[in-house]
């Protein structure tokens, strides 16, 4: 039944997107298959009982259930050890722990996709002059910029580490807010075979926000010595309150644990406060969840190729996270699509979103986010800044159903105002 009055034209867009996409999204399917087996599998493995599911206050010693969370986690990505913790308040703190963690003053950082995320740059110390950031402890940072065309510069990333022989070399797997492509796990591991021969001793870090359960292998997999997320992305099944996780070498995950409480104590100690259970059930509907976003992500992409616009990645490429761009060309369409996303979610539908100014981005931000959690990016959100070329980065969406009646009423949004436009 048509609850919501989608325009025909849109529906009969749809019904075409469907059939387009049919055999990739069984591809994602059995990738959700796969990673959701293997989770239950590091379930077992970690020895989860009721009991994991309590909580500690104080120090935290003893925790069980924080030990066999980051067991789980350690598993599922193929890692010898995981930090998982609810008290990473976002992706940029695990990313910001991890780098202080590994790096020391006098070291070089050497980012080989070229300039980070905004949010990351005034931890660095690239942007701001904020106390506190690696630039005021004497760690240099340093980068390979991007081909034209948004792919990684094999060649010059080769010779940029072999002649100044990083301390770390510093992968964004995602996009953030750029058009370039996304990596998939085989330019990771690319990426990873270059700096491993041209630098043996540089430990190999990876931003993986929005990457996980995207595929059947992990980046630890093929070379990459450490790596963070958050857990409302991918990692935490829009179930996860708050928190975020490292995960990687035992050795490098140790000395990020000795940055996130104090040197000598590192995993030991941190009281769960009763976030136990939630982390647990997030972790157990992560692979699920991702492939659902995933999935809303192609179907989106679809829709709007046969209405006409540019979209990347394109329905049937290969995928290394679950956002999908869409140029929109104009600040009226890019606000019209996320006040369409809005009204499709099931919290605060009724709200308008509209641009406005946020802390760590350059212009004008807006966002559209109906959201369980606040700011659960795998929860149906669209942002974008209000800049060229005007496109919007759209992510997550708990489960299929209700991701495709977000994109379908973003679409409508946009054909309406444009036919009473004429």
């Amino acid at each position: 039944m048509n609850f919501f009055d989608i325009d025909a034209r849109v529906l009969e867009a749809a019904d075409k997107a469907m059939s387009l996409c049919a055999d990739r999204l069984r591809e994602i399917e059995d990738i959700q298959e796969y990673n959701q087996i293997k989770m239950i599998k590091a379930f077992q493995d970690a020895g989860v009982r009721e009991s994991c599911f309590s909580g500690s206050t104080g120090y935290g010693y003893d925790d069980s259930g924080r030990d066999a969370l980051d067991r789980v986690y350690a598993y599922v990505f193929d890692a010898e050890d995981a930090l998982v913790r609810h008290n990473f308040v976002s992706g940029t703190h695990a990313l910001t722990v991890a780098l202080f963690g590994v790096l020391r003053p006098g070291d070089t950082m050497l980012s080989v996709t070229g300039m980070p995320y905004d949010t990351i740059r005034s931890a660095i110390g690239i942007e701001g002059d904020y106390p506190g950031s690696l630039k005021d402890f004497g760690i240099r940072f340093d980068m390979t910029e991007l081909l034209p065309d948004g792919t990684p510069d094999y060649a010059q990333i080769g010779k940029d580490i072999a002649e100044k022989q990083p301390e770390m070399v510093y992968i964004q797997r995602s996009r953030g807010y750029s058009t370039r492509p996304t990596l998939t796990w085989r330019e990771i591991k690319k990426l990873c075979d270059i700096a491993k021969k041209a630098s043996p001793r540089s430990v190999i870090m990876l931003d993986n926000c929005y990457g996980e359960f995207v595929d059947k292998v992990e980046p630890l997999t093929v070379g990459v010595d450490l790596m963070a997320g958050s857990l409302i992305k991918n990692a935490g099944g829009g179930i996860a309150p708050t928190g975020g996780y490292i995960a990687g070498k035992r050795r490098l995950v140790e000395m990020c644990a000795y940055r996130l409480t104090t040197p000598g104590t590192g995993k030991e100690i941190g009281a769960t406060l009763n976030q136990n259970r939630e982390l647990f059930m997030g972790a157990y509907h992560a692979p699920h969840v991702t492939g659902e976003a995933l999935k809303t992500a192609v179907f989106a992409s679809a829709l709007f190729e046969i209405l006409g616009f540019d979209t990347a990645p394109k329905y049937s490429d290969p995928r290394g996270d679950i956002i999908q761009l869409i140029m929109l060309e104009n600040e009226e369409r890019l606000c019209k699509f996320c006040e369409g996303i809005q009204s499709g979610s099931a919290v605060d539908s009724f709200v308008v979103p509209v641009p406005s100014d946020m802390p760590g981005y350059e212009s004008k931000v807006i966002m559209a986010a109906g959201a369980f959690t606040l700011g659960s990016s795998i929860e149906l959100s669209a942002d974008a800044p209000l800049r060229e070329p005007y496109a919007v980065w759209m992510q997550g969406g708990l489960n299929f159903h209700g991701g495709k009646l977000g994109v379908m009423l973003a679409a409508d949004k946009i054909l309406r105002t444009e036919q009473n436009a004429v």
